[in-house]
């Protein structure tokens, strides 16, 4: 019985592979311990944080803590609340166990003054981080870390006094909300400063970058389990580090990493891209490295897979059109090369740009090929979406929709196919896209390998024939084990 037992479970197993298409590591669940870590989080709290927004802080803070091993010799946290003075809320040596800790983080009430960020700094050089309040000697099995949360420019220098800081062995995270200054966020944090600096358009934003602090205090031997890789499809845990693997029907790019979605089959797929002034330069370099992680995975070719490319702001430009480039190379140095338009956000007009132009015969479409629509944006639309968002639909285009910030998640919900969840995504920080690309890449084939899905469709049934006969053996012991037990009784 125990032998059916442990091949019924194998079998389900393996049949919840095949149909959701997702490695058994990732069945594992977390696999995470935190490393012995001094923390300490620096709250900026002045007048212009409202208590509502002062709030949100705090769940961003207790999501953090959740994830963290606490104690006396695995991580201590401490929490110093500043405005035009600064007050040590809690330090390193306080509280020893995590409910107490996440307790205090509830009590802790904004000041409402107004914005010393040095002097926070200063305090945690001088006083946090020192053995009287709790914290560890230096070493290499400690780390040292400080949080700051800051939404407005300084009213004191920061530049010398952060220097002073990491150069003490500090690694320094400055997280940024709206208004805030963002060469202060550079000034304060440790380097590489794309690891150490994280802004967020509102303090609603803020808990969603809790998963990256989980993550960053994530030690493991294996890598698969946490979900700390790169794979798009598989991935195989080696001692210290992984490979990655592809499901049969895909094949592995030369990245390593990602796998090729779409094999041989032709698809034409058009991006559409916000290019407003709320995108900001910086992050419209991070959109087109999106771009090219989706067109890596493709097989790009004449026959095949032809890709375009349109921007839109307050009007629409198309970059190129579908089958200008047969090459990834060419494609991703074009996309390298797009200029950045600034101003509005007309969702609605690119859709209907999308519609009349973009697949189109005369733009390089081709009759009976599978259509797909990538619509990227990050704000609300500055005019009407509805009408031909559905319209896109109607004819058969499978719509995906990438939100960013401050994207309404009700527009990215009506410009996507159905079912919405699997075409529609949203982050919060555009560093984030990556993980969205790797999502995109699976999904961006219209139609899947026959010959893989009667496959899959066989193999259910076997699987389905087996667990009917595991259920028959299984009454049929459980019936035997009841006459036993009768029989022991009288």
């Amino acid at each position: 019985m125990r032998t059916s037992l442990c091949l019924l479970t194998t079998l389900l197993l393996c049949y919840h592979h095949a149909t959701h298409g997702v490695s058994l590591q990732a069945q594992k669940g977390p696999n995470c311990r935190t490393r012995p870590t001094d923390i300490l989080f620096i709250i900026d709290s002045s007048r212009s944080v409202r208590p509502s927004e002062f709030e949100q802080v705090k769940v961003f803070l207790s999501q953090v803590v959740e994830s963290l091993d606490v104690g006396a010799n695995a991580t201590r946290v401490g929490l110093v609340n500043y405005a035009s003075t600064v007050k040590n809320e809690f330090s390193l040596k306080t509280h020893k166990a995590k409910p107490a800790l996440l307790q205090a983080v509830k009590k802790v009430q904004p000041l409402s003054t107004g914005t010393m960020t040095g002097l926070a700094i200063q305090y945690a050089i001088n006083i946090a981080f020192t053995e009287p309040e709790g914290a560890r000697l230096k070493s290499p099995g400690i780390n040292k870390v400080a949080i700051i949360v800051t939404d407005g420019r300084p009213q004191d220098a920061v530049k010398d006094i952060s220097a002073r800081a990491r150069e003490s062995g500090l690694e320094i995270y400055a997280i940024g909300v709206g208004r805030v200054d963002k060469n202060t966020l550079r000034q304060i944090a440790s380097e590489p400063l794309d690891e150490h600096v994280d802004y967020v358009e509102s303090y609603s934003l803020i808990e969603k970058l809790s998963k990256k602090f989980q993550e960053a205090f994530c030690v493991t031997a294996d890598l698969c389990s946490t979900g700390d890789h790169d794979c798009e499809q598989i991935c195989v845990s080696t001692p210290g580090s992984y490979t990655c693997a592809c499901r049969d029907g895909f094949t592995l790019n030369e990245d390593g990493k990602t796998c090729n979605a779409c094999g041989a089959s032709a698809v034409d797929l058009v991006f559409l891209i916000d290019g407003s002034k709320s995108v900001r330069p910086e992050n419209f370099e991070l959109v087109k490295q999106f771009i090219n992680q989706i067109v890596e995975s493709m097989d790009v070719g004449d026959h095949r897979a032809h890709v375009g490319l349109v921007q839109y702001s307050s009007s629409v430009r198309q970059e190129f059109p579908l089958g200008r480039y047969t090459s990834k190379k060419d494609i991703k140095s074009a996309v390298k090369k797009m200029s950045y338009m600034e101003k509005g956000t007309m969702t609605g007009q690119a859709l209907q740009y999308l519609i009349d132009n973009s697949f189109a015969i005369s733009s390089g479409g081709r009759p009976a090929v599978p259509k797909v629509g990538i619509v990227f944006t990050d704000g609300r639309s500055q005019d009407y979406i509805n009408d031909a968002a559905l319209r896109a639909k109607e004819l058969g285009y499978k719509m995906f929709a990438v939100g960013v910030g401050n994207a309404v998640e009700e527009e990215l919900r009506m410009i996507a196919s159905e079912p919405v969840v699997e075409h529609s995504f949203y982050t919060a920080d555009f560093k984030a896209m990556k993980e969205i690309g790797k999502k995109l890449q699976m999904k961006i084939c219209v139609e899947e390998n026959p010959c893989e899905c009667e496959s899959i469709v066989k193999f259910q049934t076997k699987v389905e024939d087996l667990i009917q006969q595991l259920t028959k053996k299984i009454e049929a012991v459980s019936k035997k084990l009841a006459a036993l037990e009768n029989k022991i009784t009288v």
